[in-house]
């Protein structure tokens, strides 16, 4: 096969893309993400039979989800497009293109394209983070995806928040059925209610709103900075990562990298704090670019579908 596919599942959109053997883009385009399972793997279909059509070739196809397969049961789990949970959606998509499919966790994917050729690259332990309407994290050491035994490496946004002030604990209660996860702190909704009000899900124009005057976009935005800096400390106190790499819709807050880096360094266990806090290259296409990579060479994967 001479070109590999990529594609990002999202909760309302789905992007493909098509690289070539030298990373170049073919192929690019954007398409809704459809309610309910079926409509899921038809749409994808679709999509891979169109671009090859079009690129006159075969691909080989990797898929980004806001969720991990199981390595019990090879299901999917923890999703938040809950129509995908307990579902083969590996096998089904490969029923259905007959030829293997490997699927990764969309923050892992963020960082294996950000650590091959984006903001990562060049550094040996890269821990990256999808900041947006959920929060994940995914991990990179010396080119190679780290998911682990239980396939949860890089689960960070199910973590708890730490070092809570009074008024934080014990947090709020997580989709997951637990209290205080990062993921209830630090997702652009959970901004946006900080500083708007319970039920107020869009953070869009809360720094201008701070440059303005806005005291309760300024205590947010404080309270925010504030919450990343403890979690990435504690990311770097358990990893001690060469650089950490943003994406996601709140990555590009300047006040993050304005703020984070000094916030943290109470936090750190050592005299130095010299780990680099990076915006990712490719923006919101991160996650489609490293889903095209999980065929590349060295990458951890489970048991291929289709084969």
């Amino acid at each position: 096969m001479t070109l590999r596919i990529g594609i990002d599942l999202g909760g309302t959109k789905t992007e493909i893309v098509a690289l070539d053997m030298a990373d170049q883009v073919r192929l690019r385009r954007r398409a809704p993400t459809p309610g309910d399972y079926n409509g899921i793997l038809e749409m994808m279909a679709g999509l891979v039979r169109q671009a090859e059509e079009e690129l006159g070739t075969t691909a080989s196809l990797g898929i980004g989800i806001p969720g991990s397969l199981s390595p019990a049961s090879g299901l999917v789990r923890n999703a938040n497009t809950q129509c995908l949970n307990g579902r083969a959606l590996d096998a089904d998509l490969a029923a259905r293109l007959g030829r293997p499919v490997r699927v990764s966790n969309d923050a892992n994917c963020l960082a294996l394209s950000e650590a091959a050729d984006g903001a990562g690259a060049g550094y040996g332990v890269v821990f990256a983070v999808i900041l947006g309407t959920g929060c994940g994290g995914g991990v990179v050491v010396d080119g190679r995806l780290l998911e682990g035994l239980n396939r949860v490496g890089g689960e960070w946004g199910h973590t708890p928040l730490p070092w809570m002030t009074a008024a934080e604990f014990p947090g709020p209660r997580c989709w997951c059925g637990l209290p205080g996860c990062l993921e209830t702190f630090l997702c652009g909704p959970a901004l946006a209610a900080d500083w708007r009000g319970e039920g107020q899900r869009d953070a869009t124009g809360i720094t201008a709103a701070a440059a303005a005057g806005d005291a309760a976009a300024e205590a947010a935005l404080a309270r925010f900075t504030s919450r990343l800096a403890r979690a990435l400390a504690g990311v770097t106190n358990l990893l001690d990562p060469d650089a950490i790499v943003l994406g996601g819709g709140l990555s590009n807050l300047q006040r993050i990298y304005d703020d984070v880096p000094g916030l943290m360094a109470p936090f750190i266990f050592g005299d130095v704090g010299r780990t680099r806090l990076l915006r990712a290259k490719h923006g919101d296409s991160s996650g489609v670019f490293g889903a095209a990579r999980l065929w590349d060479k060295g990458w951890n994967s489970l048991p291929l579908a289709g084969m």
